[in-house]
């Protein structure tokens, strides 16, 4: 009951928003009683903590299959960013700008767990690209992973709009892979860019 809980809880917190939505209305949605919902957490707070472990869980799991997809480490870096998209794209408001605004005690505790994650990430695809003569080899992973993740997770820290955020986070993609990219890289990020402007039209 418990994963089944978390699991409608992260369904309607991302479609309609953490401050919206009541343990009431998670409750109505399962036809169970909110004293059910007590059972499993002490308050919505906790509840939200845990349904956004739950998300991160799902995301890195998806993560972790585009990785053994074979692509090369740019196709990889687009195709995780459309994945986000695609993933948070019913929601009617960003869920990092949800819980900036509303709880930023787990607001903190997300991005922390973010930053580690993605850092390890980055690392890995900085290394797999200059396996693959995409990024030069005379560069520091650690440092630049750190660059990389700076500007972004930054983004979210300022006041710009959540639309800005979306486009800036592709261009914040863009400047990290011209900055390291080698001649082939550099046009293996043209196809990409191509590729991402004309489904966007």
């Amino acid at each position: 009951m418990k994963e089944k809980i978390i699991a409608k809880a992260s369904d309607l917190f991302l479609k309609l928003g953490f401050k919206s939505i009541t343990m009431d209305d998670i409750a109505s949605e399962m036809c169970i009683s909110k004293k059910t919902i007590y059972k499993f957490f002490a308050n919505k707070e906790v509840l939200i903590e845990e349904t956004t472990a739950a998300v991160h869980e799902q995301v890195y799991e998806s993560i972790h299959k585009i990785t053994l997809l074979n692509l090369n480490a740019i196709e990889e870096n687009f195709v995780i960013k459309k994945m986000f998209k695609e993933l948070f794209n019913s929601a009617e408001a960003s869920p990092i700008f949800q819980l900036r605004k509303h709880y930023p005690e787990i607001y903190e505790k997300v991005m922390a767990r973010e930053i580690k994650e993605c850092n390890l990430m980055f690392i890995q695809n900085i290394k797999k690209g200059v396996e693959q003569g995409l990024y030069r080899e005379n560069i520091n992973f650690v440092t630049v992973a750190k660059f990389y993740y700076t500007l972004i997770f930054n983004i979210y820290d300022t006041d710009v709009s959540e639309e800005e955020a979306k486009t800036i986070e592709y261009e914040a993609l863009e400047y990290h892979i011209r900055a390291i990219a080698t001649p082939a890289g550099i046009a293996e990020l043209e196809n990409q860019l191509e590729k991402f402007n004309h489904q966007s039209i």
